[in-house]
């Protein structure tokens, strides 16, 4: 099995951007979305989301309501705010721009001599 990839700093909360920017979610439902969305190959951690969603609400990103989950449990439903959407939208761009620009230098073929 192939080691996890770790995410470059910011990534995840764009990931959490995404998917909250989808449907309102629970964190353990945002979990499962990005798994699903990656077809298994980001595989985020709960000690890594909780914090980041904290983080996103401080800021202003998202925002949360108290909801019963799938399962009749009480959970925190997180969706994007206007601030939320401006910034997935500069960070999806930022994104594009660098993943052209490792792949412009990883396309590059050899000098001839």
């Amino acid at each position: 099995m192939s080691k996890q990839p770790d995410l470059l700093q910011g990534t995840l909360d764009m990931l959490i951007l995404k998917s909250v920017s989808l449907e309102a979610m629970h964190g353990y439902g945002i979990l499962l979305r990005i798994q699903q969305l990656s077809e298994g190959r980001l595989l985020i951690q709960q000690g890594s989301l909780y914090p980041a969603l904290y983080r996103l609400e401080h800021r202003g990103l998202i925002k949360a309501d108290w909801g019963e989950s799938e399962n009749n449990r009480k959970a925190k439903y997180y969706r994007l705010t206007a601030e939320g959407r401006r910034q997935l939208k500069a960070e999806t761009d930022n994104w594009k721009r660098l993943s052209d620009g490792v792949l412009g230098v990883l396309k590059a073929l050899p000098e001839k001599s």
